[in-house]
């Protein structure tokens, strides 16, 4: 009896290791990784939503959840008051622990439980990663319990109403501009939103591509991990750049985003960003 105990443990821990290598795993096949081959396009997202939330957070008590490498985070740390931040998945962690040393406060945690106080944080940031919670109700849960009253949550997403969008393999769900409203709304948070890098602005080759991209996302043919994009994305955007540790002001010209609304799907641009505020 005692045995068979041991056994039914033993084999409960191995899931959980197993389960724990494969969230790892996973999510560094599909995480910008820095010093990786990206295209120039994705270096200038990056560094734009972060000069987009920087514009929130100065003076402020910040974290980021999902960090990723923490390419943001040296230069949110020099606007706000403090920041900390976290990812799921400690090899992706390290990265940025390597980086940034004792500079930063990183710490290993999901976003649907974080390791701060109540009423402790005025904004709460996730970018590129809403689509990989589970339960994004309990997130914002946490979201509420740990923002000061009109604390923010910023969030950057992909835009899923585009027609030749493609989802990420790991993700659970995508939220649009209509839905990112509804669901905040239903959690007591009011919503603005915004739209940057227009379709209508891509390059000849990106505009020639775009109906082949939509017929490969139809017929499961894009590659599934950053490795295996990088072929694809030399094709549509030519020579590919070292993904930086830490982004800077000075790497891309910033423009404000422009101003959306949310009660119909968005058609118009790459990204969606969305500020929350904890009415």
């Amino acid at each position: 009896m005692l045995l068979s105990v041991e056994i039914c443990k033993a084999y409960e821990c191995c899931l959980k290791c197993k389960g724990k290598m494969m969230i790892e795993d996973d999510f560094i096949s599909v995480t910008e990784i820095s010093g990786e081959q990206v295209s120039l396009e994705q270096i200038e997202r990056l560094c734009h939503r972060y000069c987009w939330a920087g514009t929130w957070c100065v003076g402020q008590d910040v974290v980021e959840v999902a960090c990723g490498t923490g390419q943001g985070i040296g230069y949110l740390k020099g606007l706000s008051k403090s920041v900390e931040a976290g990812d799921i998945s400690e090899p992706i962690l390290s990265i940025a622990r390597r980086h940034y040393k004792d500079k930063v406060s990183l710490s290993l945690f999901s976003a649907q439980n974080m390791p701060f106080p109540d009423s402790s944080k005025d904004v709460i940031l996730i970018f590129e990663a809403i689509y990989y919670l589970p339960d994004v109700n309990q997130f914002l849960r946490e979201c509420k319990r740990a923002l000061r009253p009109n604390g923010k949550v910023l969030i950057a997403t992909a835009n899923k109403d585009l027609y030749d969008f493609n989802p990420s393999p790991n993700s659970y769900e995508y939220y649009g501009v209509v839905e990112l409203r509804e669901l905040f709304v239903r959690n007591g948070f009011s919503c603005e939103f915004f739209g940057c890098f227009p379709v209508d602005s891509i390059s000849w080759r990106q505009r020639l591509l775009r109906p082949i991209k939509k017929l490969m996302v139809s017929l499961g043919l894009i590659p599934r991990t950053m490795a295996g994009k990088k072929l694809l994305k030399r094709l549509v955007f030519g020579r590919l750049q070292q993904m930086p540790a830490e982004i800077t002001a000075e790497m891309f010209p910033y423009n404000s985003p422009n101003s959306i609304e949310s009660w119909q799907a968005d058609m118009r641009y790459k990204v969606i960003y969305c500020a929350a505020t904890l009415n």
